[in-house]
């Protein structure tokens, strides 16, 4: 972290953190809480994240930056919309409850083969990590090597960062808590960087409920990732340059895209503007939350704003807020569209808002007593826990993308792929014909790297259970290589086409 700060203003900040903490903290190692405030903590934790959804969920993906003057819709009855219309967008906060309601099952000790089964054969759609560690799951390779990124070329991607909530709001005050319920479930879909999203994020909220001093908590949650990190180097950076440029937000954004906005991992992201990696995303938040100066509006818009993944951040950001001020201090104008929704369902589960704020909120009183805290009838005595950092783990080292190749043909048309590097990613996708009925077809294809069979690769042509890429390998010897194919099970009216291919090198330019 690149700091310059006199003696003078190093004992102003000590101070500024000082005052941020609860007074029964200051002298001591744990905190007092009625429970009414912990619920209120909770509720606010879970209404924030459907709020900042919804705030960005038209931009999703449409923009790099947002100009500041273009408008974002808001009205009292903009939640009830997207839950009647398009319950979809909430796939942030369903994907948390699946864990929820595991731990709320089988308890704070579940094995990790629940929550697998769980989000493996859930009946939602997944995407990029999540669609991959499904996959994986769902054909033997269990975490954490589901999402470990030899297994996984998403693993840097935002996913476990965008359902990590539940992690941090379960654990109040304990950030080592949080990393240990974030750690076996974040690698099922997620692995380094990807998986420090979720860590950081939680641990944000574990500081949320104790400090209302927004760079204090930023600081205190870096303390639970590697300083040798890509992630914490960013986070740094981004804090940094908040201290230096206080009334630039666009600025810190430009500066964050500059070193940090290149994605080596995502096949859809290398050598494009789409950016779904958790650096980056995780960057926007912590801009909206710094920036946002306590307002809730203003944190949420500049999440927004900041593009990409623009309703996951504003959500992850608002929740984070929501858990500092609580859901009674969430200004009216935006807390009013909860009211309509928050006894319905999230699409795909039995769980609503005010059912996640009970389960999370009999979930954090099980973590606290484990902790060493104490429940009394109406007060919680958190025992704070000193931040430590999770160990060090890299996606991709090694690995340099070197070229994209355009394909766009059927697979019965490529008779092999020459390329020169040490890894290569090939996307596909199905193509069906007007005759074609779906009957649950599983298309089949062995795929031979330098002669040698290397994978059978088996996916689904409709359905959730198919592969998000159909073939990758790392960890090659630099040179040249050669893929070929065998489609085993051909079809009338259906065929997959090879969209294109990444190659990687690990010559470093």
């Amino acid at each position: 972290m690149r700091r310059s700060i006199s003696i003078l203003s190093g004992i102003l900040i000590l101070a500024s953190m000082a005052v941020a903490l609860p007074a029964s903290a200051k002298a001591k190692d744990e905190v007092k809480m009625s429970t009414s405030v912990l619920r209120d903590k909770i509720r606010g934790a879970w209404a924030g994240q459907v709020i900042g959804c919804t705030y960005g969920g038209p931009t999703e993906f449409k923009y790099t930056i947002m100009h500041k003057d273009l408008p974002i819709p808001w009205s009292e009855h903009e939640i009830k919309k997207w839950y009647d219309r398009t319950p979809g967008l909430y796939d942030d906060v369903y994907m948390d409850l699946t864990f929820v309601d595991v731990f709320e099952k089988e308890g704070l000790d579940a094995p990790i083969e629940s929550f697998a089964k769980a989000f493996a054969y859930a009946k939602y759609p997944l995407w990029h990590a999540n669609k991959q560690g499904r996959f994986n799951i769902m054909h033997g390779v269990m975490p954490p090597a589901s999402g470990h990124w030899e297994n996984n070329p998403h693993a840097d991607d935002i996913d476990f960062q965008i359902e990590a909530d539940y992690a941090g709001i379960m654990a109040p005050g304990m950030p080592n808590s949080s990393s240990h319920f974030a750690d076996g479930i974040g690698h099922m879909m997620n692995y380094g960087d990807g998986w420090y999203g979720g860590v950081y994020v939680a641990a944000m909220y574990t500081q949320a409920f104790i400090c209302d001093d927004i760079e204090k908590i930023a600081l205190e949650a870096l303390k639970t990732i590697p300083e040798q990190s890509k992630y914490y180097k960013c986070m740094s950076d981004v804090i940094s340059w908040h201290r230096k440029y206080p009334e630039a937000w666009e600025l810190t954004w430009a500066m964050v895209n500059r070193e940090y906005g290149f994605d080596i991992g995502c096949p859809d992201g290398v050598f494009n503007t789409f950016n779904i990696d958790a650096v980056l995303n995780s960057a926007y938040i912590l801009i909206g939350l710094l920036y946002g100066d306590m307002d809730f509006g203003k944190t949420i818009d500049i999440a927004t704003r900041c593009g990409s993944d623009s309703d996951c951040n504003p959500s992850s950001a608002a929740g984070i807020l929501g858990t500092i001020i609580g859901f009674s201090g969430i200004p009216d104008y935006w807390k009013q569209p909860v009211y309509e929704v928050e006894d319905r369902n999230f699409a795909y589960t039995d769980i609503s808002i005010n059912k996640a704020t009970q389960y999370s909120f009999n979930q954090a009183l099980k973590v606290i007593e484990r902790g060493g805290g104490k429940i009394g009838n109406d007060e919680v005595t958190i025992k704070l826990q000193k931040p430590e950092a999770v160990r060090f783990e890299e996606s991709f080292a090694g690995h340099y993308p070197k070229n994209k190749y355009s394909l766009g043909r059927s697979i019965y048309l490529v008779d092999k792929i020459d390329f020169e590097g040490n890894g290569i990613v090939l996307k596909y996708h199905f193509y069906k014909d007007s005759s074609y009925k779906e009957h649950g077809y599983e298309a089949q294809v062995a795929v031979y790297l330098d002669g040698e069979l290397s994978a059978v690769v088996s996916n689904p042509s409709s359905g959730m259970g198919a592969s998000a890429e159909l073939y990758w390998k790392y960890n090659l010897k630099e040179g040249p290589h050669t893929l070929t194919f065998k489609f085993l099970n051909k079809e009338d009216g259906i065929t997959i086409v090879l969209d294109n291919y990444l190659v990687y090198t690990g010559k470093e330019k």
